[in-house]
Parts: C-alpha cells; sequence; structure tokens
C-alpha cells in the first residue's frame, strides 16, 4: 500500500454536477436556474427574510410585547430541594457555588430561595435572595439565611 494507490471506498464519491455545458448534457441553457429573475442571474443574494418581493412575514405581523432591559432574573430552587442536598451530600452550608457544583443552578445565575416544600436541617444558607416563607422556614429550622450582593 502506497500513498499514491489511496483511493476513496466504491460509491463514497459522486460526480459534480457540471451545469451550463452545452444542450447535449442535459443541463445547458439555463443551468438548473430556471428561467429570468435575479435568481438565474450571476452573483445572486437575497437578504434574510427575502420572500421575492412579497411582504416578508416579520413585516406582515405586528409588533407586540416588552422587553424589560432592567428585569433582574433569578434561579428559583426551594426548601425543599435544600432539605434533599442537605440529607443526600450531608451538606450544611449553601452558597451559590454549592449549588452549581450539585447541578442546580448554573455559572453566572443568580440564585433566589424560595419557600415551597419543608426544610428541617439547620443549614446556613448564602444566595442572592429569598422569599419571606422561605427564610422564615430556613430561621425556624434552626439555620441562617444570608443575602449576598
Amino acid at each position: 500500500m502506497k500513498l499514491e494507490n489511496l483511493k476513496p471506498a466504491k460509491g463514497a464519491t459522486h460526480n459534480s454536477k457540471r451545469v451550463g455545458r452545452g444542450q447535449g448534457s442535459g443541463k445547458g441553457g439555463t443551468a438548473t436556474r430556471g428561467t429570468k429573475g435575479a435568481q438565474a442571474r450571476a452573483g445572486y443574494e437575497h437578504k434574510i427574510g427575502f420572500e421575492g418581493g412579497q411582504m416578508p412575514i416579520q413585516r406582515r405581523l405586528p409588533k407586540f410585547g416588552f422587553k424589560n432591559p432592567t428585569r433582574v432574573e433569578y434561579k428559583a430552587v426551594n426548601v425543599a430541594t435544600l432539605q434533599a442536598l442537605s440529607e443526600k451530600l450531608g451538606v450544611k452550608e449553601f452558597d451559590v457555588d454549592t449549588l452549581i457544583g450539585a447541578g442546580i443552578a448554573s455559572k453566572g445565575d443568580l440564585v433566589k430561595v424560595l419557600g415551597n416544600g419543608e426544610i428541617t436541617a439547620a443549614v446556613e444558607v448564602k444566595v442572592n435572595a429569598f422569599s419571606a416563607s422561605a427564610k422564615s422556614k430556613i430561621e425556624a429550622a434552626g439555620g441562617k439565611a444570608i443575602v449576598i450582593e
């Protein structure tokens, strides 16, 4: 076996379509581009969303809604989740890095603890925000709810 003897497996390659090479080829004349119009010409590039001159869908549909530029979005974590993690991993202190390590939050997320479920473990939680019910449940179980910046 030599480098110059190597070739692709049988059926692995196709001959290229030679268009515009005379009528005898079956692909002469318009070269498979149809007749006339911008798409038949060389150098044709359409804009994104261009529909051949028809009013494009992004212009036919009305604008609606509002995106608040100052919205702060939190990743929600319930006290029941903290209880389960405390039992499973034996963790007594939770911060954002611990929750990222457990796969509950992602890097760069702001975390807010919500009060769904029950918590019996006395844990110290350091996250970006707490709901009132979550804070009271954590403190009732003998833990600490600390807000970080």
